[in-house]
């Protein structure tokens, strides 16, 4: 027999004849109209090749094939009704599960201390991995499960079957050492200029303010091109060297080093931050879950 055959709402009226030994009250337990139950019953002798229930006196009594059937179909019965028909729920407090997200190492630094502190108090059992790569392999990356969320900086995502939420807007500044020689509390686009810098280019890709640069046709001596954010922080405690970064990893650096910020003498560009997920995760308890709980927290 061919399963696409086999209507599983037969399986219930089965299951509801072998409780009620009537078409009946067997009918009325499944709010249908006899003639349907009867039609019903009819389709199941005809799919089964049993007369499957018999009248004997006042009651419908089960065959021999009948019998047969009873425990593994309210077994199927009872398994559709519990693990599939019923909703989804997820209790952070008690729940086992390791998710993915992907972030650039900034995101490290000033977003994952946040939200492990969350998971300590209201999820204790849930574990994080991280994952940075280009972002032309971040779609992919969503699209197949190996990251259920990205945070951060990822306009390639700005597509179909991806659902994006903000979280802040951030800006550039520029942070160098605290006894710099030439630089102060503030800083003249010539200053800038003329400076020598460190820049960043995660996964050999221009950065945003770069590409800004680029746009107006200013130009400035890069002594160093570097592919991760946090190897600035030694780099320029330790030099003369001017680094244009995000104001947020900006304040990390002033709190972790002998680092001052100052502000860029042209109008840099704001960076909108956002957390991105795939279709495929958007009705996921465990994932809505994690997604209002990170908005809460980095919003």
């Amino acid at each position: 027999m061919d399963i696409k055959a086999v209507d599983l709402n037969l399986l219930v009226v089965f299951a509801a004849m072998m409780q009620h030994r009537s078409v009946t009250r067997a009918a009325e337990a499944l709010n249908l109209s006899q003639p349907a139950m009867s039609a019903a019953l009819a389709r199941l002798r005809v799919l089964l090749n049993d007369p499957l229930f018999v009248r004997s006196g006042w009651q419908m009594q089960p065959t021999p094939r009948a019998l047969e059937l009873d425990e593994p179909v309210r077994h199927v019965v009872e398994i559709i009704r519990s693990d599939i028909l019923q909703p989804l729920t997820f209790d952070p407090a008690t729940a086992q599960r390791s998710f993915t997200l992907l972030m650039p190492d900034i995101g490290e630094v000033n977003f994952l201390p946040r939200i492990l502190a969350l998971l300590a108090e209201q999820a204790p059992h849930i574990d994080l991995r991280t994952l940075a790569m280009p972002r032309h392999a971040a779609a992919g990356a969503l699209e197949s499960g190996a990251a259920e969320l990205a945070i951060g900086y990822y306009p390639d995502l700005e597509k179909p079957g991806f659902f994006r939420q903000k979280l802040i807007e951030n800006s550039h500044v520029c942070v160098v050492r605290k006894s710099h020689p030439a630089i102060g509390s503030r800083m003249t686009q010539m200053q800038f200029l003329a400076a020598s810098h460190a820049v960043v280019k995660p996964d050999g890709r221009e950065h945003v303010f770069e590409q800004f640069l680029q746009q107006k046709g200013l130009k400035r001596r890069v002594v160093v091109e570097l592919s991760h954010f946090m190897s600035l922080l030694p780099i320029v405690e330790s030099s003369d060297l001017v680094a244009t970064v995000p104001r947020d990893l900006a304040q990390f650096f002033v709190s972790h080093g002998k680092i001052k910020m100052v502000e860029i003498p042209i109008k840099p560009p704001v960076i909108d931050v956002h957390l991105i997920w795939h279709q495929r995760f958007q009705k996921d308890p465990a994932h809505v879950w994690l997604r209002s709980s990170i908005h809460e927290v980095l919003g």
